[in-house]
């Protein structure tokens, strides 16, 4: 059963999500490699996987890096919420924590906040900072609540792409 995304112009059938679920677990696996995982000739597998990337299926290949050995110890959720419902408002603050280097995700959100930020940062203070310098000149904000991560639980960054599947 085949998957159309008719926003990008493209269509995902059963090769092309074998493929997805290889390159999320290694994105350096050689193409050689990949086409025979999925059954595909390599020239085959390549063109699929260029389609996947030109109709932005694939947004990026990135290395994950270890927080902690980073120099980035500490992980905060922390719940936003304007001080009105209001698109102009929201825009503002999408572009403030899109420059933000300590915000990793940001979401909008349903529910009584209005945005979620994961903000990684190497200690309380840098995080004090954060607030200051982001959080407290921004008076769009009404409030926020901030929750100290104890450890991690679940990190995934694959998607599943299992629907679908015969």
């Amino acid at each position: 059963m085949a998957i159309l995304l008719p926003e990008r112009n493209v269509e995902l059938d059963r090769l092309d999500r074998r493929i997805l679920v290889q390159l999320q677990r290694n994105n350096k696996i050689a193409n050689i490699e990949l086409a025979a995982e999925v059954g595909l000739s390599p020239p085959a597998c390549l063109k699929r996987v260029k389609r996947l990337r030109e109709g932005g299926v694939i947004k990026a290949d990135v290395s994950l890096v270890d927080p902690e050995l980073a120099g980035n110890s500490m992980t905060l959720i922390v719940s936003i919420e304007m001080e009105r419902d209001r698109a102009d408002i929201y825009r503002l603050f999408s572009q403030t924590i899109l420059k933000a280097p300590e915000v990793t995700q940001c979401y909008q959100i349903s529910g009584s906040y209005d945005f979620m930020l994961i903000v990684c940062v190497k200690d309380i203070q840098t995080y004090e900072d954060f607030v200051e310098n982001t959080l407290r000149t921004d008076f769009n904000i009404r409030k926020f609540h901030t929750s100290v991560s104890l450890r991690t639980v679940k990190f995934e960054t694959a998607i599943d792409l299992s629907r679908g599947e015969s």
